[in-house]
């Protein structure tokens, strides 16, 4: 496995900075955050380290030539969008740009894209998967065509009243994932395997592990801390932000000596990032920082 992180807690940073950052550091890989170019349109979205409008062979060749000559590899390219947003003006937007992350993950030899599947946010699980059977197997195709894995995170994008009642990706169970899989049946579909979700959704994180041993193609580290008094008191049926909130791995309830013994033996040999979305770790360019480096060095008991 490969140690890396997330890009988009690097949001000021340049393309070159973000890579010489992980270079210093000594991380194995970055999973490089691909928005379209401008606001950003939530937290840790609408960063973008890489511009897949441009495919120039000149822009291709310096990326890889850059990442190489620093030895910091790309695990994959992010954009996580709503695919299937109710708006569909916003939902062919989304789609026409993961289209264009597809291609250059393709031309930059990464051959991988993370991203979410979407939701309808009020509609049933139901009606969603007869949505994703229409608007995802395009995708797929796309993908296969160009020899790129797509991994679908399980993050419910349901945190706040704004993603009430249903959030915003539909990826978020193992009872959803086998159905996803039986409608889209490609060995370039896949997961991008994120413990945390699962934690505060009450769900076994270690048992999924090895029943889709061979739809796991990219994994992150996020810790989450569920304050049980909060829970207590809110209940499971609040937006989640009013009795969790993400950590630094080791600061949270994931037991990471269980998660990656999992991978061991299923024999992932992937890349392996971390996500930083720690709030106590925000507001300086040397704090953010210092976020990475406490969380690589607790990974490391791991995975170097």
């Amino acid at each position: 496995m490969k140690l890396g992180f997330v890009s988009a807690i690097l949001d000021t940073y340049s393309f070159e900075e973000m890579i010489d950052c992980a270079s210093k550091m000594g991380f194995g890989c970055v999973e490089v955050a691909c928005w379209p170019q401008g606001k950003a349109e939530r937290r840790y979205a609408g960063v973008s380290h890489i511009n897949v409008d441009d495919t120039s062979d000149e822009y291709v060749s310096y990326i890889k030539k850059y990442c190489a000559d620093k030895n910091v590899e790309i695990s994959s390219l992010a954009f996580y969008p709503n695919t299937m947003d109710s708006d569909l003006e916003k939902r062919q937007a989304n789609i026409d740009h993961l289209l264009k992350v597809i291609n250059m993950s393709a031309l930059l030899g990464v051959n991988m894209v993370t991203t979410f599947i979407g939701r309808m946010q009020d509609k049933t699980v139901e009606e969603n998967l007869e949505e994703f059977a229409k608007v995802w197997p395009p995708i797929i195709k796309f993908a296969e065509e160009k020899g790129v894995k797509v991994a679908i995170e399980n993050c419910p994008m349901l945190f706040t009243n704004d993603q009430w009642p249903g959030g915003q990706n539909i990826a978020t169970t193992p009872a959803i994932w086998r159905e996803m899989f039986k409608i889209i049946d490609s060995d370039n579909f896949g997961l991008n395997y994120d413990p945390s979700h699962f934690v505060w959704q009450m769900i076994d994180y270690i048992k999924p592990i090895y029943e889709f041993k061979d739809k796991i193609f990219h994994v992150h580290y996020k810790d989450i801390k569920v304050y049980r008094d909060r829970l207590n008191d809110y209940g499971i049926m609040a937006t989640p932000l009013n009795f969790m909130s993400p950590k630094l791995p080791g600061l949270g309830d994931v037991d990471w000596g269980k998660y990656v013994s999992a991978l061991t033996d299923i024999g992932y040999n992937g890349y392996t990032c971390i996500e930083v979305e720690d709030k106590a770790f925000e507001g300086t360019k040397e704090r953010v920082e210092e976020s990475l480096i406490l969380s690589k060095r607790y990974m490391e008991q791991f995975v170097i």
